[in-house]
């Protein structure tokens, strides 16, 4: 599918910075494309949507955002399909309603669907060039919007900015990952924001986070704020487990977010015909599961990570090792099939793909 896109006004970069990319030697999140969307919301409606080189901005020291934390974002994927050259995203309009989520939960204004969408069309159209050939790689997207009211006070911002830039990217972990289950802190708590893409969830995140890297673990395995008993995600994705055959995730909560990626594998776990359970997942669980030799494979599912292999759980002191990823029949097929779908290698049954047009 594709949509009508909108002429938005356009300041074109005097010379685009693509010669001085190196496909084939990405660092995730460090190279940006040459323009930025880019559109402000004032006396109670969203103004005329520019495009712009992308760049600094200059903002008050009083600046909402940075003082009272209104700032929420997403994460999304461009792909090539190297047979035809067809740039293609993969389900935008659940972000996009992801996203209009969080801003309800931050009090800040719900974006319309096409400048959204529309306005990420014509973006990629111009940035074209920015999505990798290389397999495995993407134009990584990242709308977000920030309250930017100049007033120190605390109350919602009555203006906003929103903005998508884009970065071409590789893998996020380029080998399978150490994963630490946390035992003391809390990701987010019930009837707080953990279900929304709210920078302040991730700030929080990063003393523990930085803890445990120190000590060599890559990720973090977030457990529940009341009595950190069951699993609930890791910090840049979802987290899933094999066991005895079944795959097992937590379920979706107020504390836990429903991730795209998380829904893609699922039900391609389910069209390959897998048992899928969809509940609370107490570390005992996986621990003595572990111990049984029932724990075959455990793997983190998200936008950046895609799929992202664990390697070692450790927990209390105890590093639990998981059967040598070649070995891992489930996660491995869902993870070429939803390569192949999202470049176009295979039939989109799910209405998932959206081509950007020419």
């Amino acid at each position: 599918m594709s949509t009508n896109t909108l002429t938005i006004p356009t300041q074109r970069v005097a010379q685009s910075r693509i010669s001085e990319l190196d496909f084939n030697n990405m660092e995730f999140g460090k190279t940006f494309a040459d323009h930025m969307l880019v559109a402000d919301y004032k006396d109670g409606a969203w103004q005329t949507p520019q495009i712009l080189p992308y760049g600094d901005m200059t903002l008050s020291p009083a600046t909402s955002a940075l003082h009272y934390g209104q700032a929420i974002f997403e994460g999304m994927k461009a792909y090539r399909n190297n047979a035809n050259g067809d740039i293609l995203l993969f389900r935008p309009l659940d972000n996009f309603r992801r996203f209009n989520i969080s801003a309800a939960r931050m009090c800040m204004p719900e974006l319309p669907e096409d400048l959204f969408m529309q306005g990420m069309e014509q973006l990629l159209r111009l940035d074209a060039d920015w999505v990798p050939p290389v397999p495995g790689s993407a134009l990584y997207l990242r709308p977000f919007m920030f309250a930017t009211d100049a007033f120190i006070g605390v109350r919602p911002s009555n203006t906003y900015r929103f903005i998508i830039f884009s970065c071409p990217v590789g893998a996020y972990y380029n080998k399978p990952i150490k994963a630490a289950i946390e035992p003391e802190f809390a990701r987010a708590a019930e009837g707080g924001t953990g279900f929304a893409k709210t920078a302040g969830n991730y700030g929080a995140a990063l003393m523990p986070s930085r803890n445990m890297q120190e000590r060599g673990f890559q990720q973090l395995i977030w457990t529940d704020a009341r009595e950190h008993k069951y699993i609930e995600e890791a910090g840049t994705m979802n987290v899933m487990f094999v066991i005895d055959g079944k795959l097992v995730t937590p379920a979706v909560s107020s504390t836990i977010l429903n991730g795209v990626t998380r829904n893609s594998v699922l039900t391609v776990a389910r069209d390959m015909g897998y048992p899928v359970e969809e509940r609370k997942v107490a570390v005992d669980e996986v621990i003595e599961a572990h111990k049984a030799g029932k724990l075959q494979e455990a793997f983190g599912v998200g936008t950046a990570a895609t799929v992202a292999q664990i390697l070692t759980i450790h927990y209390n002191g105890t590093d639990y090792e998981l059967p040598p990823v070649e070995e891992r029949e489930i996660s491995n097929r869902i993870a070429v099939e939803l390569e192949k779908i999202r470049t176009g290698q295979l039939p989109d049954t799910h209405g998932w793909i959206y081509k950007i047009a020419r």
